[in-house]
């Protein structure tokens, strides 16, 4: 299986990442995406995959949060970060409009930029969206033909926001957030709609921890992603065995991991 979302900067792993990894790798974990979600934790990804080769991979990117902290620098920062050869994807980007951390314009311009980048460079996108919809489609929408592909990560959003997210093609990453039971049942019921080729896995660790874990763990990590991936397969009347063969051949195919 294939962890499409890890947050291994975080300072909940702080000094514990090689243990981290070694037990994603003992549950049966194959692979796993770091997430960068701005320049400096683009660049602590990608210098952390680089210690577990073939099986770490990052993204570069800036999240819709630290859109504020983009200068006339950052995007040919974020262009030498991804011609490293454990790059495989230009995001953490999108929009957030439900925190507001960066103004709303200065967001929509860094997602449109690092749109291009991703173009540019023949690189699929991975994208974040909070209660912003119409306008990530607005502006994701014209880039499309010219992206090689698109995650959108931890998918939270209506029946509609899916329906308009498969029609335009894009992929769907599905988190921790279905084991939740206080707002996982919308999730739970849709994702047996997304179909196979469209579908991946992932943890957002440390973040979404499966409240469904007994004793429920303090921080959430890729070890768990096959506790997410049974409850993921029962949702689709499917084996975990035939989930995780169809999610691994998407994300592998997707990120063009040589693995």
């Amino acid at each position: 299986m294939i962890d499409i979302g890890v947050n291994l900067t975080s300072s909940q792993f702080a000094g514990e990442q090689a243990t981290v990894v070694a037990r994603a790798q003992e549950a049966g974990v194959q692979a796993l995406i770091l997430t960068g979600t701005d320049l400096d934790g683009s660049r602590e990804s990608a210098e952390l995959a680089a210690h577990w080769p073939g099986f770490c991979f990052s993204t570069a990117g800036v999240h819709p949060h630290d859109a504020k902290s983009v200068d006339d620098g950052t995007l040919s920062a974020l262009r030498k970060l991804a011609a490293l050869p454990q790059v495989v994807a230009i995001g953490e980007c999108g929009l957030d409009y439900n925190r507001d951390f960066s103004p709303r314009p200065m967001q929509d311009a860094v997602f449109d930029a690092q749109l291009a980048l991703a173009a540019e460079l023949g690189m699929p996108v991975f994208l974040h969206c909070r209660d912003a919809h119409a306008r990530f489609v607005e502006i994701l929408r014209p880039w499309l033909p010219r992206l090689s592909g698109a995650v959108l990560h931890c998918f939270t959003g209506s029946d509609a926001e899916l329906d308009e997210c498969l029609a335009l093609g894009l992929h769907i990453g599905v988190t921790g957030w279905i084991c939740d039971e206080r707002r996982g049942d919308e999730l739970r019921r849709q994702v047996a709609r997304i179909p196979v080729g469209r579908l991946m896995i992932e943890t957002d660790a440390p973040y979404l921890v499966p409240r469904d874990i007994r004793p429920r763990p303090k921080r959430n990590e890729p070890a768990f992603l096959p506790h997410i991936a049974r409850v993921v397969a029962a949702c689709r009347d499917e084996t975990p065995e035939a989930l995780l063969a169809h999610t691994r051949a998407t994300s592998a195919a997707f990120f063009q991991l040589p693995l």
